[in-house]
C-alpha cells in the first residue's frame, strides 16, 4: 500500500522558488540602475560594495572685467598752467615759484645766466623744481635753456663751445657728436630742453643773426643738414630740441626781442627760408619756436607767435607739424610794441600756439597766468583748442627720460 507525500517538503520547495524569484528581481533592478547611469548619493549601494559618489562639476565663475577708472578731465587751471614756461629768479627757486609748480600753474622753467653758478647748484635747483611738481601730482616740468653755441651758451662749461657758424663748416657727424655732448651736459644739471638749434637762413642783406654767428650757413641745404644733425645728437641723450625761429628771422636786421621787425619778402621767396624747418619737421623735431617778427606775406597784422595763419595754417596745416609749438619770449617784444605780455599771450593762445614763453619777472608771468585763467573761465578761449594743446604738451613730457 502506497504512502502520501509529506506537506513539509512541498512548502520548503515553494519557499526556495520564491527566494530565487526575489533574488533575480533584485539583481535585475541593480543591473538596470547601473546601466541607467550608475549609483548616486541618493541610491544606496549594496552592502560591501564601495561606490564613488558622483556630483555635477560646477561651471567656472567668470572673472568680471575690471571697470576702468575714468581719467578726470583737466581743469581750466591745468589747461592754462601747462602752457606757461616762465623765468626763475636767482640761483635757487623761490617759494612762490615752487608753489606754482606744486599747483600746476606752470609747465616749464627757462634758465638764464643769472640762474647758473656751478653744476652742483644748478642740478640742485632743477631737482627742487621737479620735486615740487611731483609733490603736487603734476606732470614733470620742461627745464629749458638757450644752449646754441658760441656766445649763446647759458651753461658756460657745456658744449657747444663752437658757434653755429663754426659748426656749419663741419661734417654732419661732427655736429651730431657736439649735439650729443651738449645733451649729456644738460641732462647732468636737470635741463631737458635745449632752445636750439637755430634754423634761420640769412640772405644777402644785413642779418643780426648772422652777425652774432648764430646761423649755420647762408645756404638752406647746409642749414637743414646741420639742424637735423644737432637735433639727433640731443635726442640721443634724451634732451628735447627746439628749432627756431619759425618761419625764419635770417633776413631781420635787428633783434626781435627788442625791436619790432617785419620780413617783407613775398611768400615764394620765403619758401627758401622754410626749407630747414621742413627738414627738421620731417626728422621729427619735438618743438618749434615761433618768431616775434611779422610776415605780411602770411599775416600783415600779427607776429608769427600769435598769428593763426602762421602758427596753425602754415606750421600745422601746410608743413604737417604735430609736435609742440612755443612762442619766443613775449616779454621784450611786448615792451617794444607797447602792449602787455598778457595781451600777446592771449593772442598766441587764440592762434593755436601751444606754449607761451614769458622771460619777465615771476610776478609778470603769474599775472599772465591769472589773466589767461580768467579769460578761459569767461569762455573767451576755445576749450577744444586748449585741450588739444594740453594733450600735445603731455605727450611731449611723456617722452622725457628719467
Amino acid at each position: 500500500m502506497s504512502t502520501a507525500p509529506s506537506a513539509r517538503p512541498r512548502r520548503a520547495n515553494l519557499a526556495l522558488i520564491v527566494g530565487l524569484i526575489v533574488f533575480a528581481t533584485g539583481v535585475a533592478v541593480f543591473l538596470g540602475t547601473r546601466l541607467a547611469g550608475g549609483f548616486t548619493s541618493a541610491t544606496p549601494a549594496p552592502s560591501g560594495i564601495a561606490v564613488a559618489t558622483t556630483s555635477p562639476t560646477p561651471a567656472p565663475t567668470p572673472t568680471p572685467e575690471p571697470t576702468p577708472t575714468p581719467t578726470p578731465a583737466p581743469s581750466l587751471e591745468q589747461l592754462i598752467g601747462q602752457k606757461l614756461v616762465v623765468r626763475m629768479a636767482g640761483t635757487a627757486p623761490s617759494e612762490a615759484i615752487l608753489e606754482r609748480a606744486r599747483n600746476g600753474e606752470i609747465g616749464g622753467v627757462v634758465l638764464f645766466g643769472s640762474n647758473v653758478r656751478d653744476e652742483a647748484q644748478l642740478a640742485a635747483a632743477t631737482r627742487t623744481l621737479q620735486e615740487a611738481a611731483q609733490a603736487g601730482g603734476q606732470p614733470p616740468l620742461l627745464i629749458a635753456v638757450d644752449q646754441e653755441g658760441g656766445g649763446i651758451r647759458r651753461i658756460p662749461w657745456a658744449q657747444p663751445v663752437a658757434s653755429a657758424t663754426r659748426m656749419g663748416q663741419l661734417e654732419p657727424d661732427e655736429v651730431r657728436s657736439i649735439g650729443a655732448a651738449t645733451g649729456q651736459a644738460l641732462r647732468a644739471v636737470g635741463a631737458n630742453v635745449d632752445l636750439a638749434p637755430v634754423a634761420d637762413t640769412p640772405d644777402d642783406n644785413q642779418s643780426f643773426m648772422r652777425d652774432a654767428r648764430r646761423t649755420f650757413s647762408d645756404e638752406p641745404e647746409v642749414v637743414a643738414r646741420m639742424v637735423t644733425a644737432f637735433t639727433e645728437g640731443l635726442a640721443s641723450q634724451d634732451v628735447i630740441a627746439t628749432v627756431k625761429h619759425f618761419p625764419g628771422i635770417g633776413r631781420v636786421a635787428r633783434n626781435t626781442d627788442r625791436f619790432v621787425e617785419t620780413v617783407r619778402e613775398p611768400a615764394d621767396a620765403l619758401d627758401r627760408d622754410l626749407a630747414p624747418f621742413k627738414a627738421a619737421i620731417e626728422a621729427g623735431v619735438p618743438i618749434v619756436m615761433l618768431s616775434n617778427a611779422t610776415y605780411p606775406a602770411f599775416d600783415p597784422d600779427n607776429g608769427a607767435g600769435w598769428s593763426p595763419a602762421i602758427a596753425t595754417g602754415l606750421l600745422r596745416d601746410r608743413l604737417g607739424f604735430s609736435g609742440v609749438s612755443i612762442t619766443d619770449s613775449l616779454s621784450g617784444t611786448a615792451k617794444a610794441r607797447e602792449v602787455t605780455p598778457g595781451s600777446l599771450a592771449t593772442a598766441a593762445v587764440t592762434a593755436g600756439t601751444d606754449m607761451i614763453l614769458i622771460s619777465g619777472a615771476e610776478a609778470t608771468s603769474a599775472a599772465v597766468y591769472d589773466e589767461l585763467v580768467a579769460q578761459a573761465r569767461a569762455g573767451m578761449l576755445d576749450q577744444a583748442a586748449l585741450e588739444a594743446s594740453y594733450r600735445r604738451i603731455l605727450d611731449l613730457k611723456a617722452t622725457l627720460g628719467g
